[in-house]
């Protein structure tokens, strides 16, 4: 399958990157081996492996080569290409992608690049870092187009403004969100943004278990702990793996939050309201209809940037409905599951109906609004 129609496949995928260095990180794993790398990839899920071939990340043409006999996965090749005899060297070494980087090419080089490319059966992957350069892969008719958290003339990070890139991107193309990926929340955010894959390279040399990473970066579903109100429940969350800490900001809710309490950018922030949403500055929003007799109506929508990203049916776990594994599932791509969820009945949710998420809150309390930290644990690891 060609690299193009392998990330165009259904469903949420991952690029996975094969790098001994790089100029921002210095030394990652300098004695890693190609034949034990890829193969570790694709036993973890990859649509395609990135190779870089650049001396600068001390990478060849020789590990493409070693790469392409490892494996059939399409093969991207990245480096800093500018001309029509790069390409042909990589498709030669056995690549079936090319990186070009819109930094460092104008619009009738790209344009050039691109065609040539077409001619010698090689995609590429058109990298935007700007809203400038992603309006000019845009109007080059790029099929793949790839959103860099990283300046390369810099080397500094900017998540948000990637993630703010990923979603004024033009919805008929295929989207990568590239660098900064370690963790699944980080994952799902470039997912919820808009990006079909993420390009993961660094979390995956590093990782003792490069197959066992990249699984957990795209394995579903996500975890949250809701009902926090207190900065040692939120510590006690993210430690045993919680994806996603929810706030509730409900009027006459026992769990009621002063704020959204600090969270590494490790998992994501999601305020809760019912009828109407304030500004909190979370990374999500879970809004609630409000329904007369109660604090508020039993389904919500996840919102990014007031955008509808998932929904929510909060259907309790514990009632006898024959009927309520078949009503919470569906037909929505991402649900997120909730109502009375805990360690001793999330296992069985989630086999029923297959969530994107699940979400827990009441069950795990020690008192309204405080947590117990080993139920806490127990739901992580039950949902894992």
């Amino acid at each position: 399958m060609k690299f193009a129609e392998a990330l165009a496949r259904p469903g949420f995928g991952a690029i996975a990157e094969f790098k001994r260095r790089s100029p921002s990180a210095g030394d990652i794993s300098p004695v890693a081996r190609v034949e034990d790398a890829v193969p570790a990839y694709e036993t973890g899920g990859a649509r395609a492996v990135s190779v870089l071939v650049d001396a600068a990340f001390a990478g060849s043409l020789d590990d493409l080569r070693a790469a392409r006999a490892a494996t059939n996965l399409p093969l991207l090749a990245k480096g800093f290409f500018s001309t029509e005899k790069h390409l042909r060297e990589l498709r030669e070494a056995g690549a079936d992608a090319a990186l070009l980087i819109l930094r460092d090419l104008d619009d009738g080089t790209a344009a050039t690049l691109m065609q040539a490319g077409n001619e010698l059966g090689l995609d590429t992957l058109v990298e935007a870092h700007d809203e400038d350069e992603l309006e000019r892969a845009a109007r080059l008719g790029a099929r793949v187009i790839g959103v860099n958290a990283r300046d390369l003339g810099t080397f500094r990070i900017d998540r948000a403004a990637q993630l703010a890139l990923v979603a004024k991107a033009p919805r008929d193309r295929t989207i990568v969100a590239e660098s900064a990926i370690h963790t699944r929340a980080q994952a799902a955010a470039a997912e919820l943004a808009g990006a079909d894959a993420v390009l993961v390279g660094t979390s995956l040399m590093r990782a003792a278990e490069p197959a066992a990473k990249l699984r957990e970066l795209l394995s579903r579903p996500l975890v949250k702990v809701c009902g926090l109100t207190r900065q040692e429940d939120v510590d006690a969350a993210v430690e045993a793996g919680a994806d996603l800490c929810g706030f509730i900001f409900a009027q006459g809710s026992p769990r009621r939050a002063p704020d959204v309490l600090p969270v590494p950018d490790t998992v994501l922030s999601v305020a809760v309201f019912v009828g109407e949403p304030e500004e909190r500055g979370a990374d999500l929003v879970q809004l609630y209809a409000k329904e007369e007799g109660t604090v508020r109506g039993r389904d919500a929508v996840l919102l990014r940037d007031g955008e509808p990203v998932a929904r929510v049916a909060d259907l309790p776990w514990e009632g006898a409905d024959p009927d309520h594994g078949r009503t919470a599932r569906g037909d929505e791509d991402r649900l997120v599951l909730a109502g009375r969820l805990g360690p001793h009945n999330v296992r069985a949710a989630i086999d029923a109906v297959e969530p994107w998420a699940v979400d827990a809150a009441s069950q795990l309390e020690s008192a309204p609004g405080v947590k117990d930290h080993e139920k806490v644990r127990a739901f992580v690891q039950a949902a894992r």
